[in-house]
């Protein structure tokens, strides 16, 4: 995506992947969601790229997140956006290796310090007093509750909370992006009036402790009211993709591996 051409006054939102923390399909499943031959049913894990200009930045980085890039031609990265700690939102930080290499400089990473602190653990040899050769490098920048910019884009912090985990969704411009959450208080709803374009998790039909149902994702779209929303995190008891769109709203649809969507500045 080197050579990309989006125009500067618009952003890209690519969906790299809108599937839950074990994927679709799953290991071992033969539901009829998994055994689907209709690519828009086969999800890696939730993450999500934006173009602006020439500059790329991804919100998270899991365990698929070498395919991603791959998939997606990313031949050069600005930064990395985490919601949070959770193992299929930074266990793909390794492979920042290449980008290393690629700009001669350390990959800019913003997260909440409790996130940091776990990349520390995870990901310890990187912050070795002796350093291997060949290692990831990470320059981390904390986040809190207030808007940060890189470079022309300012970003908003979204506070939700995954059941008891405090997460971050984000907002820019027209877009607000929203994953592995099931409550946002009343005060963080209303940073996000006025958004264009919402994506929100929706993991099922069914309530679950700690992600929107589908039922629960519309209601925050009802109050929203965006002129498009999109929904992903989605696992495979949502149901198989070409049955499950032609049940929502009008301006409300499935996301899936791949997607593309301009959005205006």
């Amino acid at each position: 995506m080197q050579s990309d051409s989006t125009n500067p006054q618009t952003l890209k939102l690519t969906f790299l992947g809108t599937g839950t923390s074990q994927g679709v399909p799953l290991i071992g499943c033969h539901c009829r969601v998994c055994s689907s031959d209709d690519p828009r049913d086969k999800r890696l894990r939730s993450a999500a790229l934006l173009t602006s200009g020439q500059e790329h930045i991804v919100i998270d980085a899991g365990p698929d997140f070498r395919q991603q890039m791959l998939a997606n031609r990313v031949d050069t990265l600005r930064a990395i956006l985490l919601t949070h700690e959770h193992a299929d939102h930074i266990f793909g930080l390794d492979d920042i290796r290449s980008y290393n290499w690629i700009q001669k400089r350390p990959t800019d990473i913003y997260a909440e310090p409790r996130v940091h602190e776990a990349i520390k653990r995870i990901y310890h040899y990187v912050f070795l007093r002796w350093k291997y050769p060949g290692i990831p490098q990470m320059e981390l920048h904390e986040l809190s509750n207030q808007p940060f910019r890189i470079d022309g884009l300012e970003f908003i912090p979204i506070r939700c909370y995954h059941h008891k985990l405090p997460v971050l969704g984000f907002r820019t411009g027209q877009l607000t992006y929203l994953t592995d959450a099931n409550a946002i208080p009343e005060e963080e709803l209303e940073k996000i009036k006025g958004t264009g374009v919402l994506v929100i998790n929706a993991l099922r039909r069914e309530k679950h402790i700690s992600h929107f149902s589908l039922g629960e994702a519309l209601d925050i779209i009802r109050i929203i009211q965006p002129a498009k929303a999109y929904l992903t995190h989605i696992s495979h008891a949502m149901g198989l993709y070409h049955e499950l769109e032609r049940e929502l709203p009008e301006n409300v649809f499935l996301a899936y591996d791949g997607l593309q969507v301009e959005i205006g500045l």
